[in-house]
């Protein structure tokens, strides 16, 4: 991994997720769980096996993500990746779950190596890179992006708690010196009934780990708002104490029958008025900068859900080809004005298989999204 000057990061963030590459996502990758009950990475790794899930993960991570992709999205003018690991990421030991069953250790070991030369890529290209705590031990959000669908534990042990917060901190250590680092995220999506105060427990301690390494003028940290108003947050993490920490919220319209229930013309609507007003509320409220971590241009709850396929859209029934290309390129512009509000975003995400309107990429290539981002 190369150490350099690390130049100043963007005044504004305008990135790009790059999920399903080092963190599965069944709906994101489907081929790789062909002809498996697995629903998520843990269950995945287990009903694989080591060896045999070696070979595919391994696969994976050389073809999912490549150097000329990297290349590619400085083409097109983005300055910011957000990175999804797992807590795994480092190889064990880490703690133990039921869900591992009789090996103690299921997950494929080597992530580290590939995010090591996501770092050089980066840098290489001019890229800065957010790293973001995407599945915690015990799982924090019961979802499959957490690491294990339907389980939410990790707010209930300390082990899980103390391991997360020492984690950040050897990944701190680790990317100090990188070029690229720009940011770390605490945790993606802690559930929304995980109460309020042991989330900022969690906070503070994960902070002061990270600060052990990285100082503030060159990385953020980053904090989810765990599914709650960002009035909960009033005057946490405040400077001139805490310096260079980022609020994030994460913005999609297809996942509450609201949603779904919603003409093209609604979903424009709020993302044009609605979403924009609230990014000016929220970060003058709260006193601090914030970003949205998570937007796409998905509107089918089909696309994504492992448990609600039966729920359909409205918004784009009865459209023609061209009206459907001019609903999409219409969503996107408009989210894109109401997010310029805020310190920066982050569209979920790079590639998918077989979602369009998730895919960073096919976007672009379809006119959806602009042609460039600077």
């Amino acid at each position: 991994m190369r150490n350099s000057v690390k130049t100043s990061p963007p005044a504004h963030f305008r990135g790009v997720n790059l999920g399903g590459w080092l963190l599965l996502e069944k709906w994101m990758t489907p081929s790789l769980f062909a002809g498996l009950a697995a629903t998520d990475e843990t269950t995945w790794c287990v009903e694989l096996g080591r060896p045999m899930a070696t070979a595919r993960r391994s696969a994976h991570w050389e073809q999912f993500v490549t150097r000329d992709d990297f290349a590619w999205l400085e083409e097109v003018g983005i300055n910011a990746v957000r990175i999804p690991i797992g807590h795994w990421i480092l190889g064990p030991p880490y703690p133990y779950h039921p869900k591992y069953g009789l090996d103690p250790h299921p997950f494929v070991e080597g992530g580290i190596d590939v995010l090591d030369r996501a770092f050089n890529w980066a840098a290489e290209h001019g890229i800065n890179i957010l790293l973001d705590l995407h599945a915690a031990p015990g799982c924090q959000n019961g979802f499959d992006n957490g690491g294990i669908l339907d389980v939410c534990e990790w707010h209930t042990q300390e082990e899980y708690l103390a391991y997360s917060v020492e984690l950040l901190g050897r990944l701190a250590q680790r990317y100090r010196s990188a070029p690229a680092l720009c940011g770390i995220e605490l945790l993606n999506e802690p559930r929304w009934d995980i109460p309020t105060e042991l989330l900022k427990d969690y906070y503070l301690r994960a902070y002061r780990a990270i600060r052990a390494h990285c100082p503030p003028k060159r990385v953020a940290i980053v904090f989810h708002d765990g599914f709650r108003s960002h009035r909960e947050y009033l005057g946490f993490l405040q400077p001139p104490r805490f310096k260079n920490v980022l609020f994030d919220v994460h913005r999609y319209q297809c996942f509450d029958r609201g949603n779904l229930d919603m003409d093209i013309h609604g979903h424009l609507d709020l993302a044009g008025n609605a979403w924009r007003l609230e990014a000016d509320a929220i970060q003058s409220e709260l006193k601090l900068p914030a970003i949205v971590g998570e937007w796409s241009l998905g509107l089918e709850l089909s696309d994504v859900s492992l448990w609600a396929q039966e729920m359909t859209s409205r918004a784009l029934q009865h459209l023609d080809r061209f009206q459907k290309d001019t609903a999409y390129r219409a969503f996107a512009a408009t989210q894109l004005l109401a997010f310029e509000h805020y310190r920066g975003w982050f569209f979920w995400s790079y590639r998918t298989e077989t979602t369009p309107a998730w895919c960073f990429r096919e976007c672009v290539e379809r006119g959806w999204l602009p042609p460039r981002f600077q």
